[in-house]
């Protein structure tokens, strides 16, 4: 009996060492999880029978550390959850390994080739939550949006001085400083795309009232055949009264669609402190090519373009267990699904018990490099105990034999 109860522990620390020695050589794989080999003992009849592994268990509670690798589509999860990926025949699998890249058809892929699965997003770049499939890129390029607003949030100077506009041969001049106070430019783009400069001149007229004058690429906007102005009242707290509502400039750029410019003034403000513009911005940019891509930290999928926007691809959906040490190994950072883990909760990142996303960083593995090499070492006594123990036996049994 003494002969295989050794030989049964023999078996089991070399299969032990088999886990540890898998262990030390994914200590640089990512997303990988250490395993533990657990024993039990072994009865035949109330008699003691050796030992076995009966299961090789992964750490799932301690996060590997983040790896930082300025690759835009690498991805590291803090805290719980796992990204969800397909393959072509519709095999779904999870995993922590964050080192993804775009395949040939502009799929988002792990190094394995199963496509990374999320929410995608209809013909209008709107999400569509509910329906989750392959993450993919698909906007090679962005049309011109013609501009059809701007905010513009200012504050002009309360106490500047004031132009005497009754003036005998006053004339507003843009190339006069003398005949406004303040100006500022900003952008306008045409359904063409094409960038045309919006100018605004403020003019002091008297206390807390102020006069605008507009020009688009050096030329007054014209209103019923006139240079269209604007008249600001203050309130004596510094608030604007009036106007309450948006100004409207019609333009008629040269070979593009007609454009009618909401202008939001609602911001401006006059207070003592020096003239300065907090916000001058147009809703309208060129045409633009794809430079690239960008994950937010929700895992919202934007595909960025030379002309400064992004838009909307979709967005990375992960998932959890209730049980995640049942899940079945796959391959090292990948697993599936079992009976013992149940069904997964499914979510976007930061949501729930889910984690949130680093972009441009991968998890590394989890392995405790330190404590490998002393489990190692107790693994190896272990051995060399269960080996005395056998030789131990045979001496005993070559004494019994010589005995007779």
């Amino acid at each position: 009996m003494s002969f295989s109860i050794g030989l049964s522990g023999l078996r089991a620390v070399s299969e032990e060492l088999n886990v540890i020695s898998h262990n030390i050589a994914n200590v640089n794989t990512a997303g990988f999880k250490a395993g533990r080999a657990e024993f039990a003992a072994l009865y035949s009849g109330g008699q003691a029978g050796g030992v076995e592994m009966n299961n090789v268990s992964q750490n799932f509670d301690r996060n590997g550390d983040v790896v930082s690798s300025g690759r835009a589509l690498d991805l590291a999860i803090s805290g719980s959850g796992f990204f969800v990926l397909s393959d072509s025949k519709g095999q779904v699998a999870y995993s922590r390994a964050g080192m993804f890249q775009k395949d040939a058809d502009n799929r988002i892929v792990a190094s394995n080739g199963m496509a990374l699965q999320g929410y995608g997003v209809n013909a209008d770049g709107q999400l569509v939550p509910g329906v989750i499939g392959d993450l993919k890129v698909t906007a090679a390029n962005v049309p011109a949006k013609a501009s059809t607003k701007v905010d513009f949030v200012a504050n002009l100077k309360a106490d500047a001085s004031k132009v005497d506009t009754t003036a005998a041969g006053y004339t507003f001049d843009p190339n006069d400083a003398s005949s406004y106070n303040f100006s500022q430019s900003g952008k306008l783009f045409d359904s063409l795309g094409v960038e045309h400069t919006l100018t605004h001149y403020f003019v002091k007229t008297g206390d807390n009232t102020w006069r605008t004058h507009y020009y688009v690429d050096g030329k007054p906007v014209q209103s019923g055949g006139a240079d269209q102005v604007q008249d600001l009242v203050f309130n004596a707290d510094g608030s604007l009264q009036s106007p309450t509502g948006n100004v409207t400039l019609n333009l008629s750029p040269a070979g593009a669609n007609p454009m009618a410019v909401e202008l939001n003034v609602s911001g401006l403000s006059q207070y003592a402190s020096d003239f300065n513009v907090s916000r001058n911005q147009s809703d309208g940019y060129t045409a633009g090519d794809m430079t690239g891509v960008r994950i937010e930290q929700d895992g919202s999928l934007m595909a960025v373009f030379s002309n400064g926007q992004s838009l909307l691809q979709g967005q990375i959906v992960m998932a959890n267990f209730a049980n995640a040490s049942g899940l079945q190994q796959g391959d090292n950072t990948t697993w599936t699904q079992t009976f013992s883990s149940g069904q997964p909760t499914l979510g976007v990142p930061g949501t729930g018990t889910l984690g949130s996303l680093t972009s441009g960083s991968y998890e590394g593995s989890n392995v405790d490099l330190t404590g490998e090499l002393v489990n190692l070492m107790t693994a190896q006594r272990n051995y060399q105990a269960n080996a005395k123990s056998i030789s131990a036996a045979d001496k005993m049994t070559q004494v019994l034999f010589n005995s007779f």
